[in-house]
């Protein structure tokens, strides 16, 4: 009995009926409702794509970004930025712990190492990459437009590298065609190289500095031991515990001491890659202005059509507060029919959306130029905790700009209202 005293209580009663075209009015009733649904549901569709595209963006730019460089390596302390490292002996039971850490996918060994990479026509200054066979190599795979990758796993390092198609463009290069590159030591050391891969990840500034090869190669020219190393890359399962598992390997790293005297450190992509991490971030404040603007049009085009309702609606208000009603009740008519209005437009507004994400997220129908956004589709990212929060937020907001015009319902009298033309 209680719940159904409740459900006809007289102010939800008179808001079903005025939004439903029940209640007689001036014929405004109609249009105002629809322009406002509408213009929720295009604000929705707005905010929902901005999200989507804005963590497809960060995430897709960030999973290239560590595929070149993993999330976390651990390096000797006293590495620089030349590329020219100096070496760590292989640890097997710090690999094992590192490897067994909740949160790690991979752990992998790498060397770099400069070299000039020579055509008969042109030269390019490169950066050697060697991989083992213990090296993730999805990334690499995904990023493969013609060709395989070096065999790893022979007895003897294969003369094989991959090169990036800005590379194979600069130097005139083609797939299965033999180059020579350059290393600058005490003397020169050439050597001949067989392009098995070409890739292309879209970052023209990596793609033309990486070359893959054998980690060996490496090893050789520089003259290390088989257990010699630039370092370990860490791949992670989730890039949000970066920090969480960067102090944890900080800490097995911290006092490690090998039998050399090498020391050890950690460093994540964040600190290897401050300006790309830096420049991702700004997105996120990109995205929050764009919110908080079309919740702004948003909420201005509800407190248009609230205004509007009760001044069409004044006649109405006037003989209700004749016949009694407390001001309260009388505002919670017009703060329903808010409501109303704006679940309706946040369900249409969610549909549309999430549906045009989904579309582009599937067969990527608008294109963009690699050049110029790194990426050769929009990127779309569904975070449904993002959207649980937008459409929460967006109902809070719209409520709380409505309370305000509410009141206007209340300053009218009944004699003048009654009598309102």
């Amino acid at each position: 009995m209680l719940q159904n005293k409740q459900i006809l209580k007289p102010e939800y009663f008179i808001a079903g009926k005025i939004q439903s075209g029940g209640v007689s009015g001036r014929k405004l009733a109609g249009p105002v409702l629809k322009v406002a649904v509408g213009g929720i549901i295009l604000g929705m569709v707005v905010m929902i794509l901005s999200i989507a595209i804005g963590t497809g963006f960060k995430r897709e730019i960030r999973e290239k970004i560590v595929g070149f460089g993993s999330h976390i390596q651990v390096v000797n302390y006293d590495f620089n930025l030349s590329y020219e490292a100096n070496p760590i002996r292989l640890n097997e039971d710090l690999f094992t712990a590192i490897g067994e850490l909740d949160g790690v996918r991979n752990v992998q060994r790498f060397a770099v190492k400069p070299g000039l990479l020579k055509s008969e026509e042109e030269m390019q200054g490169v950066v050697l990459k060697g991989i083992g066979d213990d090296y993730d190599t999805t990334f690499l795979e995904s990023i493969l437009q013609e060709g395989n990758l070096p065999d790893f796993t022979g007895e003897s390092p294969a003369n094989e590298i991959i090169i990036s198609s800005t590379l194979a463009n600069i130097l005139n290069l083609q797939l299965g065609q033999d180059v020579f590159m350059y290393f600058f030591q005490e003397q020169i050391r050439a050597r001949r190289y067989t392009i098995v891969g070409i890739y292309d990840s879209n970052l023209p500034d990596l793609d033309k500095m990486f070359v893959v090869a054998d980690l060996r190669h490496i090893q050789r020219l520089n003259n290390w031991d088989a257990d010699q190393i630039a370092g370990y890359e860490v791949l992670l399962n989730d890039f949000d515990n970066l920090d969480q598992l960067w102090y944890e390997i900080y800490d097995l790293t911290a006092s490690y001491i090998s039998p050399d005297g090498a020391m050890l450190r950690a460093q994540s992509i964040r600190q290897t890659q401050p300006q790309i991490f830096s420049w991702l971030d700004l997105l996120d404040m990109n995205i929050a202005v764009i919110i908080v603007l079309i919740l702004l049009v948003a909420g201005f085009n509800m407190i248009t059509g609230l205004l509007i309702l009760i001044l069409e609606r004044t006649n109405m208000i006037g003989i209700l507060k004749a016949i009694g009603m407390s001001d309260w009740p009388l505002r919670k008519i017009f703060l329903s029919l808010a409501v109303r209005i704006a679940i309706r437009g946040l369900v249409w507004g969610n549909l549309v959306g999430i549906g045009l994400a989904i579309i582009q997220m599937r067969f990527g129908i608008v294109s963009l130029d690699p050049a110029s956004y790194f990426l050769d589709t929009v990127p779309i990212h569904i975070n449904l905790s993002h959207i649980l929060l937008l459409n929460a937020g967006a109902i809070i907001a719209i409520f709380l700009m409505m309370i305000g015009p509410s009141y206007v319902a209340t300053s009218i009298t009944p004699v003048k209202a009654i009598h309102f033309d």
